[in-house]
C-alpha cells in the first residue's frame, strides 16, 4: 500500500458551534459542510473536520502544562503568510487564546497555541 495524500484531518471538539466559531473567526477556515455531530471545513484545499465528543474540560493548570512545553508532543501545524504570522500573537490573545512564545528557528518561525478545548495548534511561517 501507499498512501497518496492526506484526504482530512480530525479534531474532537466539546462544543461544535462553539468550535466552528473559534476556526472562522479567529483562525479564517470557511465551512465545507455540517454533517450531524462534525463540521468539514477548508483549511488551503487540506480539509479538517470536527468531531463534537463528550471530553472532560482540562483544568487551568493542565492547560498551562501543555502550553508551556509544547516541543514532542503531538498537535496539527498550520502554515501562514509572515504579515499573519506578526500579527498572530495579538489576534490570538485578543481572543483569549493560551500562546507559547514565538520560536526562530532559522529558516522558520513557529507558535504554538491552544484552542478552546485544549488541543495544541501551532502556525508556521517559513522566510
Amino acid at each position: 500500500m501507499k498512501l497518496q495524500k492526506l484526504d482530512h484531518f480530525g479534531i474532537e471538539v466539546r462544543d461544535l458551534k462553539r468550535s466552528e466559531r473559534f476556526y472562522t473567526e479567529v483562525l479564517g477556515l470557511s465551512i465545507v459542510a455540517h454533517l450531524g455531530d462534525q463540521i468539514l471545513m477548508d483549511c488551503g484545499g487540506q480539509n479538517l473536520a470536527l468531531f463534537q465528543v463528550a471530553r472532560p474540560e482540562l483544568t487551568a493548570a493542565e492547560r498551562t502544562a501543555v502550553i508551556a512545553h509544547p516541543l514532542g508532543k503531538g498537535h496539527h501545524a498550520f502554515r501562514v503568510s509572515h504579515e499573519d504570522f506578526t500579527s498572530a500573537a495579538q489576534r490570538l490573545r485578543d481572543a483569549g487564546v493560551e500562546t507559547a512564545k514565538p520560536i526562530d528557528w532559522g529558516d522558520h518561525d513557529c507558535m504554538y497555541f491552544l484552542d478552546l478545548d485544549a488541543n495544541l495548534l501551532e502556525i508556521v511561517s517559513y522566510r
